[in-house]
């Protein structure tokens, strides 16, 4: 046995056996003479081990044989285990350990001193050895030697022994710790790097710039070049640059000559010498200008649209402005962020920078489609104004308006007015017109029917009471949705808009039915662009003219406002108050899965949350339609209903980890309040608003509420930024190949097609389609005349689309894509041609069907595309958006679920042990649920009820302890026996619905672990009482005793019915299907789809491992997949689902659910440099070099360490070179093949 002490001995403790052997007793021997002259020694000697030292070492490693070392996994050549024993050490040259200069001395660096160190060391070892010095003092240098050759690799080592620390005050940085960490060689200056060409300040808005520019300011300008080639063509520009010199915009800095590569500073010589003398060929190093290519980037970069290419503005003053449609993708905000701006220094780069990562070829983002790039905050706000019904401008005003949207070079083609008497009028709508298409000559037909934020909100039909929408005309014919009372419903037909207002759905981001998305999805992005800008500009200039403004008067509540508000919450607390008075007598009933306390809390906090809704309901009702935070919240510009609400009525319930304000001290929240009290004001709910000002009290208790958030986001930053980088380091190098495959870089298949189907998820138009088909159709049938067609029957409908799709341009569609498509002419064309409404002309058909594929082909991904690298994104980003919270699981008041972060963490780590285990549970339809009773031996069977059935399915899987049906427990002691009573409650297991009797608890507690008891100990002594006897063996009475009181202790924590990885099971109503369900907390799927009674073909668990280990990996892939996506949803954010499929995938590969995490990754990957430049840097170096590991330089992180292309995107593709043959050259023969004679 070898075993390490420290860095510095090997002990060989090879008598450590209890049997003597004759090569121990020679060892001991070896010590007699040692022994007597020094009798201190002689009671030691038996302790005695060999010490290795590393001469010994060197040469019992050096009789290892070439065969062994093979069979160890190590190169026989240039590994030997011998090698790691150093005789000689490399010392690093000085430009890696520089001497710091200063007036009177110099420092020198960590490693030049431990060289230094090592020589000393050294030296005084030979001094010894030619003196012949005492052998302690020699083997303690030699010792020392070791530790500071060991320092000398890696400085922070444990077990250094003191007495041989020396002078070691500072730490000094060994190899190892330049290596590792975030500021080490790979994670600080190899993977990333500090950059020249760039610069940095703060952000400013402006709407005037167009969404794919940004105003650098000109001190910036004047530093950061770009090397421009001097061509025939821009000669006379870069002469008046180097004439300008440095200092004047637009300059020049250096110039390069062509003919010697030598490099000028304009700063000094004669500049209009120089300028005069520029020839074609040479570089000039100019100043930035107009419309240069820069890339704009804002960190933390949580995704690919977080650095994205903009168009130069050189405008004065200290700040970096851009448009605020942009603000989005950057996360970006204006109070102090600061962002960086980049040069590219080539050619390629600028043509890269403007074709893969510009602003107008990032509109939508790849996590799901949605555009992100859209209208903001004001422009929402002046937008919804100016579209309102009421909304109307004479010639000159219409005129004005329609000025602000474009500079002076754009021709506007005005609309006839609406009302032509008493006086020519325009609509504010028919601006927006004019904004999508604002003269004849720009073909921009936009077709769209969608709901505003404000679509049928509260609006009931006063003559009939019913809600909006559901309610139907005298003729019987239901209202159109464009009746809406709140001109909540968006008609735009050819660009013309009909009807609806232009609030956050229709212009804002998130939303594939919004009006630039449409543009971009039909015209392209550069004509959505170029909407955008007219709507900044026509917003900005707009409400700078009209106003908009918030002020105190805003927020006041009026008269009956305040009183409805005072009775609101009266009501609620006497209702809270009714409440627990019903607790405290008892006649309050149990929700499903919990206790009285429980229920208590869940029915209170339904009662308080109410309060606050009626308050916000009533509030929003009583507003003026004029009242600034109100316009706000309605359009979606900023702010919510509760957020109004609170400022002008009521604060509402203060929550703290999902419930209300625990007690702090003294069974109590505050001392303001009674002990125990459980009223709305003393568990933190705030009656006042803002406006009215807060309480003490309730002033302390919003304080609480507000540090939860604020402790919630600094953790989650931390943990979501950590998640982030593993799956990037996981994911980086999964790319799509040109059979749409997705694999990694040493060419492992991850996927056969991505994502299923091949389709980019950015492309994606309609619900998980690349066509939203309803919208297609009647944007063709508003477009396409067919004033001089046909009409189709159904019977040539189909004839036509049949032999459309044996053409080329459908061969690449999808078998899905063609059956959906299908399912969508017999539906909504065919269906309809009875009517006397349908019809179906020739040419709208085909052009449908035009559209179709086109937008399929252009929805099929790019080959090189990043797929892994743009998965980990999307799932990492949304992260950052999370909460820590645990939530309560839907529908079912006791049952929390852990959700957001800690779940998504959970997930991908492959975690063995989760937080909150369940076990989704549904029961067989024809349930057979039997009550089992025992009369004098008999057992009689009676079919029972679908709740109560339920309830004996909850029996047979809920874990039940005897204390759950236990009576009382008694000791005995009598002559010979001692024994404990057992009496269990009859009544108890009926309610229960526990298929168990007295006979089964008996067995269920001979089988218990650890108890050891056997039948024999067990007596029955009648249907509900049991004996379980203590043997008394040769034990004395003490020792009885104390068993017995063992056995009291333990027996009540037997488990009787049930599985015992089951903590609990609710019963669960699935309102939509009308039925029942159970959901088990715990462990133990396969045995809960072996109970009797339940559905184990739809049984589901939320434990990734327990379903691989059932179901096998398949399961377990599709439990990730639906996991994520429902955690992610649940928090009302959408991801694609081809992403986590990726994602998934990858974690199943190998066969086995691996974790992204540093074990996960270090077993799906190879390569040495990833590994390294992910975690434990040291060690995998080490490792690679101990079995003589070789890394091919494939995959993301090796190339970029490397400086070399990755093969992803245009770095993918092999180029072969056809060379023409010459004269000289001789023709190559032709390769016969096996039927060439045929």
């Amino acid at each position: 046995m070898v075993k390490k002490v420290g860095p510095l001995k090997i002990i060989h403790e090879k008598f450590k056996k209890k049997q003597k052997t004759e090569e121990e007793k020679i060892f001991r021997e070896s010590f007699q003479e040692a022994a007597e002259l020094d009798h201190w020694l002689k009671p030691h000697i038996g302790k005695a081990q060999e010490d290795l030292n590393p001469l010994a070492v060197q040469n019992l490693l050096g009789n290892i044989s070439n065969e062994d070392c093979e069979a160890m996994g190590l190169d026989s050549e240039n590994a030997r285990p011998e090698l790691f024993i150093w005789n000689a050490f490399p010392v690093p040259p000085v430009c890696i350990r520089p001497s710091v200069g200063q007036e009177d001395s110099s420092t020198e660096d960590d490693l030049t001193i431990l060289v230094s160190e090592i020589i000393d060391c050294n030296a005084k070892i030979q001094l010894c050895m030619e003196e012949g010095s005492q052998t302690t003092l020699l083997m303690e240098y030699w010792d020392f030697l070791q530790l500071q050759c060991a320092m000398y690799i890696t400085s922070d080592l444990p077990g250094i022994p003191s007495h041989l620390q020396g002078n070691l005050t500072k730490i000094k940085k060994g190899f190892c710790q330049r290596l590792k960490g975030k500021q080490g060689r790979f994670r600080g200056n190899l993977s990333g790097k500090r950059v020249d060409f760039s610069g940095r300040t703060v952000i400013s808005p402006d709407p005037n710039l167009r969404i794919d520019q940004v105003a650098v300011p000109l001190r910036v300008c004047k530093v950061l070049t770009y090397p421009e080639v001097v061509t025939p063509h821009n000669i006379e520009r870069l002469r008046q640059n180097v004439a300008n010199g440095p200092n004047v915009h637009p300059g020049a800095t250096y110039i390069t000559n062509a003919s010697n590569g030598m490099k000028r500073f304009l700063k000094y010589g004669n500049s209009a010498k120089i300028a005069e003398n520029l020839k074609v060929g040479d570089i000039v190093d100019r100043h930035l200008q107009d419309d240069d290519i820069v890339l704009f980037n804002r960190q933390p970069s949580l995704h690919k649209l977080s650095i994205m290419s903009h168009f130069v503005k050189v405008r004065p003053w200290r700040t970096f402005r851009f448009n605020e449609c942009v603000c989005a993708p950057y996360n970006a905000d204006f109070d102090g962020d600061e962002m960086n701006l980049h040069v590219p220094q080539t050619e390629e780069a600028r043509a890269e920078a403007v074709e893969l990562m510009g602003v107008k070829s990032n509109l939508v983002t790849p996590r799901n489609g949605e555009p992100l790039i859209a209208a903001t905050q004001d422009f929402i706000t002046a937008s919804y104004l100016l579209s309102r019904k009421d909304v109307f401008y004479d010639r000159s005003q219409f005129a004005q308006i329609c000025c602000y949207l474009q500079d002076a070079s754009t021709h506007i083609d005005l609309p006839p007015p609406t009302i032509f008497k008493p006086v020519q009028l325009w609509t504010g709508k028919q601006i927006f017109s004019i904004l999508l298409k604002p003269n004849k000559s720009i073909n921009i037909n936009v077709n769209l029917e969608t709901k505003c934020r404000t679509f049928g909100k509260d609006e009931k039909n006063k003559k009939t009471g019913v809600p909006f929408g559901k309610s139907k005309m005298k003729c019987g014919l239901p209202y159109d949705n464009s009746f809406c009372p709140n001109d909540g419903w968006l008609v735009i037909h050819n660009s013309e808009i009909m009807s609806g207002v232009i609030d956050k759905a229709i212009i804002g981001d998130g939303n594939k039915k919004s009006m630039f998305y449409v543009v971009n999805r039909d015209y392209g992005p550069v004509e959505a662009a170029n909407c955008m800008n007219r709507i900044a500009k026509l917003a900005a200039r707009w409400l700078a003219n009209q106003g908009f403004s918030i002020g105190i008067d805003d927020v006041q509540p009026g008269e009956k406002l305040r009183a409805e508000k005072v009775k609101t919450v009266e009501k609620g607390y006497s209702d809270c108050d009714e409440t627990i008075m019903l607790s405290k007598q008892g006649k309050l009933p149990n929700q499903a899965g919990c206790d009285e306390e429980a229920t208590l809390e869940a029915v209170l906090s339904g009662i308080l949350s109410k309060i606050r809704d009626d308050v916000g309901t009533v509030c929003f009702a009583e507003l003026n339609k004029m009242n600034a935070p109100l316009i706000m919240s309605l359009c979606g510009s900023k702010g919510s209903k509760i957020n109004v609400s609170q400022m002008v009525a009521c604060v509402g319930q203060q929550i703290i980890s999902g419930s209300r304000i625990p007690n702090g001290f003294g069974d109590r929240s505050l001392p303001h309040f009674p002990k125990n009290s459980k009223t709305p004001a003393a568990k933190g709910f705030v009656g006042n608003s803002f406006y009215s000002g807060l309480t003490p009290p309730e002033f302390l208790f919003h304080a609480v509420s507000g540090r939860e958030g604020l402790v919630d986001t600094a953790v989650k930053t931390a943990e979501t930024g950590y998640m982030s980088r593993r799956l990037m380091k996981a994911l980086e190098d999964l790319t799509c190949h040109y059979d749409l495959s997705v694999r990694d870089s040493t060419g492992g298949m991850i996927q056969f097609k991505y994502g299923d189907d091949g389709l980019d998820p950015a492309n994606i138009e309609g619900d998980n389609q690349p066509v939203e088909f309803t919208r297609n159709l009647k944007h063709i049938l508003a477009v396409v005349p067919a004033k001089n067609d046909h009409c189709l029957t159904s019977a040539e409908l189909m004839d036509l689309f049949k032999k459309q799709l044996k053409k080329k341009q459908f061969e690449n569609c999808s078998e899905e894509f063609i059956k959906n498509l299908t399912k969508f002419i017999k539906e909504a064309i065919i269906s309809k041609l009875d009517s006397i409404k349908g019809s179906s002309k020739f040419t709208q058909f085909l052009q449908f069907l035009k559209i179709c594929g086109n937008k399929y082909a252009r929805a099929i991904i790019e080959p090189g595309t990043a797929v892994g690298a743009i998965g980990a994104q999307s799932i990492g980003e949304p992260g950052t958006q999370m909460t820590l919270k645990t939530f309560h699981f839907a529908g079912v008041a006791s049952m929390n679920i852990t959700l957001g972060v800690p779940r998504i963490k959970e997930i991908i780590n492959a975690a063995k042990k989760i937080s909150t285990p369940i076990i989704t549970t549904p029961l067989q339809s024809h349930i057979g649920g039997y009550n089992v009773k025992s009369e004098s031996g008999h057992v009689s069977r009676t079919l029972l009820s679908a709740e109560t059935a339920t309830r004996v399915v909850k029996g047979r899987i809920e874990k039940t302890l005897l204390e759950d049906v236990l009576d009382y427990m008694q000791e005995i002691m009598v002559d010979n026996e001692i024994y404990l009573r057992v009496k269990v409650n009859l009544e108890t297991i009926k309610k229960l619905q526990l298929e168990i009797n007295i006979d089964l608890i008996k067995w269920a507690i001979v089988r218990a672990p650890k108890l050891k008891i056997t039948d024999a100990h067990i007596k029955l002594e009648s249907m509900n009482c049991l004996r379980v006897a203590v043997s008394r063996g040769k034990t004395d009475s003490t020792n009885i005793y104390l068993l017995l009181q063992g056995l009291k202790r333990v027996l009540p924590k037997v488990v009787i019915m049930g599985l015992s990885t089951a903590s609990r099971a609710v019963i669960n109503t699935v309102s939509s299907e009308n039925r029942l369900e159970l959901l088990v907390e715990g462990y133990g799927l396969k045995e809960v789809m072996g109970t009797d009674g339940v559905d184990g073909l739809n049984c589901k668990s939320n434990h990734v491992l327990e379903t691989q280990a059932t179901l096998g990996i398949e399961a377990a892939r599709q439990t990730i997949i639906n996991e994520i996506v429902h955690t992610m949803s649940s928090h009302g954010m959408t991801i694609d689902q081809r992403h986590v499929m990726l994602l998934s995938d990858l974690m199943s590969n190998k066969g086995e659910i691996l974790g992204i995490t540093r074990f996960g990754i270090a077993k799906m990957k190879d390569s040495v440099l990833m590994l390294a430049s992910f975690e434990k840097t040291t060690d995998h170096l080490f490792e690679a070099s101990f079995y003589g590991k070789k890394d091919k330089i494939q995959g993301v992180s090796e190339c970029i360490i490397m400086g070399v292309p990755m093969t992803i995107g245009t770095g993918l593709f092999k180029l072969l070179q056809n060379n023409e043959l010459t004269s000289d050259d001789k023709p190559v023969k032709k390769k016969e093949l096996l039927f060439d004679e045929e």
